[in-house]
């Protein structure tokens, strides 16, 4: 970007050595150590609540309803964690919240097609009927079940749209949309487990479920709508310039009030709707690509799908949306005194703004940048003058695909480029294939995985 504005443009960033780092409890245990009290807690409840167990229907039946409460406790977990609380995209990071989200679906799917079986084979042994006919005339005569029946396939669907063979082969806003009726699938099946659910016979099983589902609620609730409604109401962003910084490659520059409130760290993204043709239904993350000022931000995207390359068309003045900031490959990742950022193609703009930003002294702090071609270097000139600023070491290295070159991300190559590299904290951003050769390149060369620290926006 030729023209740079205060507050975006390359500056003088501390350089005093950064505190030695404390040692903390890890988020993903915290978050995993409440979860697995919440299961216990619903299997105590199923223990302490059910019914005398008679004869192998009754076992049956009862394994039935162990499955469908742990399919309820998963339900509203799947909601929790799409809501967007901060601690959980701050402290953990939005792509691995996405992929906790989507391994929990799994598991529901599964539980539920348990809960169904076990309950129908259970009763009708208990009855000595036949399984299908008996099934057909619960669902139509007991209350509540055939809006389960209708809940339970709606999540049947929204599972098998997110299976990755099937939601690669589908429009995003289908996969979006669709993904929406979990609310509604949650909805039918809520009544059913309170009304034909033994666990729930007394009023403080009752009282508990309604508070673990009004708190999932409530949460998206204040998140994912209250929140972004006061964000874009406070700040109302406009575009204010799109500029060409490579080809295919745009910044975006956005103007706005009293941005000084959102406090995004360097390292995070938003979320951004652009009100124009076509880019409405689509909210996409992308990160900040310099540092925030007082009323502008800016974004820097390659073209890699139909909402990035419509960005090089949006005029001046078109609203955005923005909800965020997100994201967790921030500075409080950082554990060494010695820092690597490694980037590949468009990854280097949540890079660039730690690069500006991150306190170290000279010689602490290196930044190595992959591209397949000279041209594809977006944001160099400032990459440059933030390392002159600054007096860390940027290197620029080009990796043309289909070349004779030996990779740039083996172990030997890593090593030669960046000494006592092991003793590095390492911060990696770029195209999933690049990431991967890189993660594998850093292990060998002896960098704990603890240190290094990545975010993927493919999710």
């Amino acid at each position: 970007m030729s023209a740079v504005h205060d507050g975006i443009s390359a500056r003088t960033g501390p350089k005093a050595s950064p505190e030695p780092p404390t040692r903390r409890i890890h988020p993903d245990t915290v978050i995993q150590t409440v979860l697995w009290t919440g299961l216990v807690a619903v299997l105590a409840l199923w223990w302490f609540t059910s019914h005398a167990v008679i004869g192998l229907a009754g076992w049956i039946i009862g394994a039935g309803d162990i499955f469908g409460m742990v399919a309820g406790y998963t339900c509203a977990l799947l909601v929790l964690l799409m809501a967007r609380i901060p601690y959980l995209e701050h402290a953990v990071g939005s792509d691995r919240v996405a992929k906790w989200h989507a391994s929990a679906g799994r598991y529901t799917i599964i539980l539920l097609v348990f809960h169904v079986v076990f309950e129908f084979w259970g009763s009708a042994m208990e009855r000595g009927t036949p399984v299908l006919p008996l099934t057909w005339q619960m669902i139509i005569r007991f209350p509540y079940l055939l809006p389960a029946a209708i809940g339970g396939a709606l999540l049947l669907i929204v599972g098998i749209v997110s299976a990755g063979l099937v939601r690669r082969r589908i429009p995003y806003e289908v996969w979006y949309f669709l993904h929406l009726t979990t609310y509604v699938a949650l909805f039918l099946t809520f009544a059913h487990q309170l009304a034909l659910g033994t666990s729930f016979s007394t009023t403080f099983a009752r009282a508990c479920w309604f508070v673990l589902y009004l708190g999932a609620a409530g949460a998206v609730m204040y998140f994912r709508i209250f929140t972004p409604i006061r964000l874009n109401l406070r700040h109302r962003l406009r575009v204010e310039s799109v500029t060409v910084e490579a080809p295919g490659a745009y910044s975006v520059l956005m103007r706005g009030s009293h941005l000084h409130g959102l406090a995004p760290q360097p390292g995070q993204f938003f979320r951004w709707r652009f009100l124009s043709k076509g880019m409405r239904l689509s909210a996409n993350p992308y990160s900040l690509s310099g540092a925030p000022a007082p009323d502008l931000l800016r974004i820097t995207v390659k073209e890699s799908g139909d909402h990035s390359a419509k960005l090089a068309n949006v005029k001046p003045g078109t609203r955005v949306w923005a909800e965020g900031p997100y994201g967790a490959l921030t500075a409080a990742r950082r554990q060494r005194q010695k820092v690597l950022l490694l980037a590949g193609g468009v990854g280097i703009t949540p890079l660039r703004t730690l690069f500006e930003t991150l306190p170290a002294v000279p010689g602490d702090l290196t930044m190595i940048y992959l591209a397949r071609s000279e041209a594809d270097l977006v944001l160099r000139s400032e990459l440059e003058a933030v390392a002159d600023t600054r007096s860390h070491s940027f290197r620029c290295i080009i990796d043309t695909p289909g070349t004779s070159k030996p990779s740039p991300l083996t172990a030997e190559a890593l090593r030669a480029q960046v000494d006592d590299l092991a003793e590095h904290d390492v911060y990696l951003c770029g195209p999933p294939g690049m990431m991967a050769a890189a993660w594998d390149g850093l292990r060998r060369a002896g960098v704990p995985a603890r240190n290094i620290h990545h975010e993927s926006f493919t999710l």
